[in-house]
């Protein structure tokens, strides 16, 4: 495993476990169980995604078994738009998802959009970290001039910006202005969220096949060797087990480039900031 720093001084493993759409508890319990008795010691989960108990259970059981310690491992959750209306709402939201969890404290907390008074909510974050109950906190989707805007007005300057980064969405402009202020990037939906067909690629399956690995690990390796955390999601043991093996092969410039030729630009998302209707989706409206 490879480990980026963060600005608070901390660590983040750059493989980690998503869970998102895994709402059935015990599912979601047991691949998260089997993804750190594999070697993940990185697991993402959200108050949106409802799996936060499950996520506590099963960290606590692969502690109980001696699989890892609870200093080993670094837990993400994150802020719903909908708790994000003022301070005193953000604080109770924080309080909530760390009881649910119900293991100490949160490696990494994140506002999950730039929507509602994040502003507010971030001040929030910023006690709940300075208390220690979150030992970092960051943010996800924050494109880069609302990110700019933040950094240069909040006092604790985020450690992560977790946002949409596969082939078909580069954002190599995003990944500048995270460098420029010390935010580490993590992809979500790094293999491009199900919505294309990587893996029947020709050009990817034919770098693929000169590593003698799979288009999965391809893309993954992609994303950490342009410096990105990736954060997998698969509910199958073989596939969770794929996901974390790519630390023993490195593509070339040439192949890094051939991935990257896939971008579509702003056309190649899944969630539309942009759009009114997504925006007000989010906040219920």
């Amino acid at each position: 495993m490879e480990y980026l720093n963060l600005n608070t001084g901390a660590q983040i493993p750059m493989v980690g476990f998503g869970v998102f759409r895994v709402p059935d508890l015990q599912e979601c319990e047991n691949v998260v169980y089997e993804a750190i008795r594999i070697g993940y010691r990185l697991v993402d989960t959200a108050t949106a995604y409802k799996n936060e108990e499950a996520v506590g259970a099963a960290v606590r059981r692969a502690i109980a078994d001696g699989i890892c310690t609870r200093e080993e491992l670094f837990v993400t959750s994150k802020l719903w738009v909908t708790d994000m209306s003022d301070e005193e709402t953000a604080a109770r939201a924080i309080d909530a998802s760390l009881d649910r969890l119900d293991i100490g404290y949160l490696d990494l907390y994140l506002e999950h959009q730039a929507l509602n008074d994040y502003f507010a909510a971030w001040r929030s974050m910023q006690r709940a970290y300075k208390a220690g109950k979150l030992r970092a906190i960051g943010v996800s989707n924050f494109y880069p001039n609302i990110l700019t805007n933040f950094c240069e007005v909040v006092d604790v300057v985020p450690a992560v910006n977790q946002v949409e980064l596969h082939p078909y969405y580069t954002q190599e402009g995003a990944l500048e202005t995270m460098a420029h202020y010390g935010v580490v990037p993590e992809a979500w939906a790094p293999l491009g969220g199900g919505r294309y067909n990587p893996f029947e690629d020709e050009g990817f399956r034919a770098i693929a096949e000169v590593h003698g690995k799979t288009v999965g690990q391809v893309l993954l390796r992609w994303n950490v060797q342009r410096g990105v955390v990736v954060i997998p999601k698969s509910t199958h043991v073989e596939r969770i087990a794929e996901n974390f093996d790519i630390w023993d092969f490195e593509l070339t410039d040439a192949e890094m480039a051939a991935i990257s030729s896939h971008n579509m630009g702003y056309t190649g998302t899944r969630a539309k900031h942009f759009e009114p209707d997504f925006v007000r989706m989010c906040l219920g409206k």
